[in-house]
């Protein structure tokens, strides 16, 4: 019977799989136990990291307090992605990816009456209500909403470095996982290949019947002890750097935008994210096509034209081979977070991902050692179909960009992911449907797809006559969210002042 988890590494990932395994689970000294590793010498990788909206789940089913959460995490919302400069480099190049559905989503062809009615607005201002509230800033909730609850779809922005800590304070009080603040020195195997224990400098052999690898980059168990080789995706996102750098705001009242903006350079792009206290900044780039120098300087001018300060604190190198493992769970050990794999951070699929794996194996966590392996080759088929599709949906942006004017854009259209490429020949006719991603958990909807095609000037030649009762019922969902739009610009807070809000007074539980 499965009796011990061990967990090593912490962070944002290894606590949110230890909270979600003890949360579901209910540790306890009698049942089963589960323990995490963490080396108290090794710094989280995180410079400040998205969320989705599933994060909101994630941390209910934990049992925090969203309001404790805002306070102890330097937290902000967020509510979609903005993409400057991407289609074609000009001034006024911006779209959004809003994380509300748009209005009637899946009751008509919105795309084709867009595109014969109003194709002069962009696709994502007219059919969601959620880049308006971006563009001015506004919070997702009011102040009497309760936790978790939305009038919004959002995420958030965090402290990576913070949220670890405080995931930590809750499992360890609340949820009784045991803590080792221990070094790994060696992995003791049993003579059927599973691992047996794991060597530690002062705890000895800490044994354990499942072993969860969330050891970052390094991959300590599943990468090196036993070999699982990661499959490199360089030849279709080049993306290997980057640069961070925390920036002050210039006054303790600044606006906190609402969302992540990505703004194209010249061989990569750059993060913004707001947070109460700071904005968090990165330059995402390809070392093969621009050098750190370069990197740099692109990164200071554009914190320089966004309204930062020339002066700035030297900015941390971080570099990546971007890639996925072959396997994810192999004989009793499995990898969640980056010992399984990274990409990129556009889109801030990381987390996401972490939040699934954890959740997975919460949910199908095997009752015996026979069960397992049944369970691994479910979890594997799972998480490589999600991986596929985080990169189809990473490549899409790059592959629908008209920008010619460096060797990184031009070199960009050239690898295409076999089923993206297939995708984008049917939708020259027609919409991404949700008939194009049929599982139940997708990573990226059908919704998401479109935001993004149709935001970077993709134009789908539909081949039927839209009939007329089709055009009617399009204008009332347009209508309908031109009317949320000024309803919740009326009623919604900026993010500022919510926040404050919450600091101060808590928001009510559910």
């Amino acid at each position: 019977m499965l009796k011990s988890i061990v967990i090593v590494g912490g962070g944002s990932a290894g606590w949110l799989t230890a909270g979600l395994i003890a949360a579901e689970h209910r540790a306890a000294p009698d049942g089963l136990r589960i323990t995490l590793i963490e080396s108290p010498d090794v710094p989280p990788i995180g410079v400040g990291e998205g969320t989705w909206p599933s994060m909101r789940d994630t941390l209910r089913r934990i049992g925090v307090s969203e309001s404790d959460f805002f306070r102890e995490c330097d937290a902000s919302f967020k509510q979609g992605s903005r993409f400057n400069r991407w289609t074609d480099g000009g001034d006024r190049d911006a779209y959004f990816h809003p994380f509300s559905l748009p209005q009637g989503y899946g009751e008509v062809n919105l795309p084709e009456q867009w595109q014969a009615q109003h194709p002069q607005i962009p696709f994502a201002d007219l059919v969601s209500f959620q880049p308006h509230l971006c563009v001015h800033g506004r919070a997702p909730k009011q102040v009497m909403t309760p936790e978790f609850a939305s009038v919004a779809n959002y995420g958030y922005h965090l402290d990576a470095g913070k949220f670890g800590v405080f995931l930590r304070k809750h499992c360890l009080e609340k949820l009784g996982v045991h803590y080792m603040p221990d070094h790994v020195t060696a992995v003791n195997a049993q003579e059927n290949g599973d691992i047996a224990s794991l060597q530690t400098v002062k705890h000895g052999a800490v044994a354990g019947d499942l072993f969860i690898d969330c050891t970052g980059m390094q991959s300590l168990l599943l990468g090196q002890h036993y070999g699982v080789p990661l499959i490199e995706q360089k030849h279709v996102l080049y993306n290997d750097s980057a640069l961070a750098v925390q920036i002050a705001y210039p006054s303790d009242n600044y606006p906190i935008a609402s969302q992540t903006s990505s703004t194209a350079q010249s061989a990569g792009w750059i993060w913004d994210i707001g947070l109460p206290t700071r904005r968090g900044v990165g330059h995402v780039y390809a070392s093969g096509y621009i050098s750190d120098d370069q990197a740099e300087a692109e990164l200071r001018a554009y914190i320089v034209q966004t309204g930062g300060p020339e002066e700035i604190p030297q900015p941390r190198k971080l570099s990546f081979n971007p890639g996925y493992r072959a396997q994810f769970w192999h004989r009793n050990c499995v990898a969640i977070g980056l010992s399984a794999g990274f990409i990129e951070p556009l889109e801030a699929s990381a987390l996401a991902i972490v939040e699934m794996s954890a959740a997975m194996v919460s949910e199908d966590l095997p009752a015996t050692r026979e069960a397992m392996d049944i369970v691994a080759k479910r979890f594997n088929d799972t998480f490589r179909y999600r991986w596929e599709r985080v990169i189809d949906f990473l490549k899409l942006h790059y592959v629908l960009s008209r920008r010619r004017d460096s060797a990184y854009w031009r070199d960009n259209t050239a690898e295409v992911p076999e089923r993206l490429g297939e995708l984008l020949t049917l939708w020259r006719h027609r919409a991404p449907s949700r008939s194009d991603f049929n599982r139940i958990e997708e990573v990226f909807p059908a919704a998401s797809y479109q935001y993004i095609l149709y935001g970077m000037g993709f134009r789908s030649d539909f081949s039927r006559s839209p009939k007329p009762e089709e055009a009617a019922r399009s204008d009332a969902y347009f209508q309908e969210a031109a009317t949320l739009t000024k309803k919740m610009m009326n009623g919604l807070p900026d993010n500022r002042t919510l926040i404050n809000h919450i600091k101060l007074h808590g928001l009510q539980k559910i």
